[in-house]
């Protein structure tokens, strides 16, 4: 397990959690859905940061308001579809994390994400496009606010979850 790197996500709060894993349950191939809907900010972290990691995210939840979110929309992946996310106060959280962690960061983790939540991956291009148009109909924009920060250990293919920190900190403070 020493090996295996960390992954940190953005957590939802239940009620939108419950919505996106039931879309992700119903339309992600069954034989490659060992995750539950989850945002994630950063892919891999080295294993070396196991005592660092936790420490800034909980300082960090500690400090900050619960940042303000919506689903913006459907994201195309190609091969899989996904629930678009617009939140300007998590990417900043997210570059706030990043330039700590400045030089330890993976190719991957170096540029800003686009922040969103897979509900259908490894499909054919045909099925991606087929549940767009059908979700597209439907789909409205929904606003939330993260909960908190998680912590993962990746191992391959599940995570083992490391630990998770609430937002408490004040609005605008």
């Amino acid at each position: 397990m020493a090996s295996q790197p960390f992954i940190v996500t953005a957590e939802l709060p239940p009620d939108l959690f419950k919505w996106a894993d039931a879309l992700r349950r119903t339309h992600f191939p069954p034989e490659r859905n060992w995750l539950q809907a989850h945002v994630t900010l950063f892919h891999s972290f080295a294993p070396s940061l196991r005592r660092e990691l936790p420490a800034l995210l909980a300082r960090i939840a500690a400090e900050l308001a619960a940042p303000s979110a919506r689903i913006d929309g459907l994201m195309d992946l190609g091969q899989g579809t996904a629930l678009a996310i617009a939140s300007p106060p998590m990417l900043a959280i997210r570059e706030r994390i990043a330039e700590h962690f400045h030089g330890a960061l993976t190719a991957q983790d170096q540029h800003p994400p686009r922040l969103h939540i897979t509900i259908q991956n490894k499909v054919t291009r045909e099925a991606a496009r087929a549940l767009q148009a059908e979700l597209g109909r439907a789909l409205e924009s929904r606003r939330f606010r993260f909960t908190g920060l998680g912590l993962h250990l990746y191992c391959n293919p599940h995570w083992q979850a490391q630990g998770t920190w609430r937002f408490r900190g004040k609005e605008g403070g």
